[in-house]
């Protein structure tokens, strides 16, 4: 059996140098270089998957001059790195698509919510009268504790007594005083937390 066999060295677990036919490399396409391409280089924008062969000093010559949005207007390349966010694919608000529903239709369609996942959303028609629409979480129930308002308020009553209460805590009204800054902060706070989460 001969050692130095191509055979050998394709079951061997770690072969010494690679005996297979080595293929001919392309030639630099760089004007008047003769060494081997061995190195891509993309072409322009809009030849996508195309490539220059070239030779390592070409390459790096290459692209340190290379400007993709080279001949693009401002707006259109602040339009491509907009479009890049989304691969470059069509987007739309959730709700605002083609099968955009209303609120029940989910259940205009006979689905089936035997565990009350979808309770909170929209107007369930199983729901009784009196029945609150929305579960309070503590995190609501301290936000509502922070503006002094019970659980029932509207959007209105919410945005007025903020209003009030800034302008009742606010350093500037009490002549520069900061001793209810942090009760300022704490309003403020709950408030936004009630505006995220869709109270106001």
């Amino acid at each position: 059996m001969k050692f130095d066999s191509p055979l050998f060295d394709g079951i061997r677990v770690k072969p010494g140098e690679d005996r297979r036919p080595k293929t001919a490399s392309h030639l630099c396409e760089w004007p008047g270089c003769k060494n081997p391409g061995d190195h891509r280089a993309p072409k322009e924008r809009g030849r996508d998957g195309q490539y220059w062969r070239y030779c390592i000093a070409h390459v790096r010559e290459y692209n340190a001059s290379y400007n993709f949005f080279k001949g693009m207007s401002d707006e259109a390349v602040l339009k491509y790195q907009k479009e890049a966010l989304t691969g470059h694919r069509p987007t739309w608000k959730v709700g605002t698509g083609k099968k955009a529903r209303k609120a029940g239709d989910f259940y205009a369609e006979g689905a089936n919510d035997p565990f009350g996942v979808f309770h909170e959303v929209g107007d369930h028609p199983h729901r009784t009268k009196g029945e609150e629409k929305r579960t309070i979480r503590n995190a609501e129930r301290k936000a509502f504790d922070a503006l002094g308002l019970d659980f029932d308020a509207d959007k209105v009553a919410i945005k007025t007594k903020f209003k009030d209460l800034v302008k009742r805590h606010h350093p500037d009204v009490n002549g520069g005083d900061r001793s209810t800054e942090d009760r300022l902060v704490e309003i403020i706070q709950a408030y936004n937390y009630l505006k995220s989460v869709g109270f106001c």
